[in-house]
């Protein structure tokens, strides 16, 4: 079992729109309470702060992980080949479903960035929420 730490939450105003980062949220069985990408097998988009680094590094850009798109940021925890695992947040349960494929508003934040992605689960991971609850940045993540 892989422990790390919830390092960023991000929150979709509209489809498009921006990431906006708040200190703690809800989780319900659609995802992320008040994202405008809610339900379906896709509820929840996780990136690795590891992996992010490693990307930002091999382009040379500085962006930064909002740039992303993905609802959670969490560190210490590897989210290649995760499939069918279950991220624990505090009290909540997520189950990964599979790999996000990055998709061209990755090559429009920084050139290069869509390619580095494609391997190694540059793109993160979606999940479905098995138990709601509230997050908070600093929760304690699991990965079992």
């Amino acid at each position: 079992m892989a422990t790390g730490r919830l390092e960023a939450i991000y929150i979709k105003r509209a489809h498009g729109g921006v990431m906006d980062p708040t200190t703690d949220a809800v989780l319900d069985e659609r995802g992320l309470v008040g994202n405008a990408n809610r339900g379906g097998f896709r509820a929840v988009t996780i990136i690795s702060a590891e992996r992010w680094t490693e990307l930002i590094t091999e382009i040379g850009s500085s962006i930064t992980p909002d740039a992303r798109r993905a609802n959670l940021l969490v560190s210490g925890i590897n989210l290649e080949n995760s499939r069918g695992l279950t991220l624990t947040i505090g009290s909540t349960e997520l189950r990964i479903g599979g790999e996000t494929r990055p998709c061209e508003l990755m090559e429009e934040a920084a050139p290069g960035l869509q390619e580095a992605m494609k391997s190694r689960w540059g793109g993160g991971a979606y999940a479905t929420v098995r138990q709601g609850g509230r997050i908070a940045v600093g929760d304690l993540v699991t990965l079992a």
